[in-house]
């Protein structure tokens, strides 16, 4: 299964860039995810639940950042296995570029499953693998945008002003 999008994201790219590179962003992103941990060097380990049609599983496996270009470009890699229901894996090749708003963040994602996720045919597993990959980039977009912050800030205020980074949120 294979699929891309895009989202126009109301951050710098160097926040959009920082974000992505952090478990804890990452963790609140993932649906599912009990646990993340790690850093971009060494790859992060994660513990996602999830069920796929009739199928529930407890996943343990590993994420993996290569191919960076700071600012610019990165391939996100994943493994899972889920014990009896079988395994998960897959990859999103990422790029950002500023955009008028922000930054244009393009993803294009491929996934596989083994076992019995397998057998559940592949309308419902391409089905689920969309899912996952738009409340992923939804879900991203809401952690590095943030809430808005109406109270006392200008319509014409800077990007930066208009929304509370995750930065913020996280140090808050």
């Amino acid at each position: 299964m294979q699929l891309s999008d895009q989202r126009d994201i109301k951050a710098d790219v160097a926040t959009v860039w920082a974000a992505i590179l952090d478990a804890d962003v990452l963790k609140a992103c993932v649906p599912g995810c009990e646990s993340m941990t790690g850093n971009p060097t060494d790859g992060f380990e994660a513990v996602v639940v999830q069920k796929v049609g009739p199928v529930k599983a407890r996943f343990t496996g590993a994420v993996t950042l290569s191919d960076m270009i700071e600012h610019q470009s990165l391939r996100i890699s994943g493994e899972g296995k889920g014990g009896p229901a079988g395994f998960a894996k897959g990859g999103a090749n990422v790029t950002l570029a500023p955009s008028d708003t922000g930054t244009l963040l393009s993803y294009e994602v491929e996934a596989n499953v083994g076992g019995k996720l397998a057998q559940l045919g592949s309308r419902i597993i391409d089905g689920f693998a969309k899912k996952m990959a738009d409340e992923f980039f939804t879900r991203f977009q809401a952690a590095v945008e943030g809430p808005p912050d109406t109270e006392d800030v200008a319509e014409d205020a800077p990007i930066d002003e208009k929304k509370k980074s995750w930065l913020k949120r996280l140090v808050s």
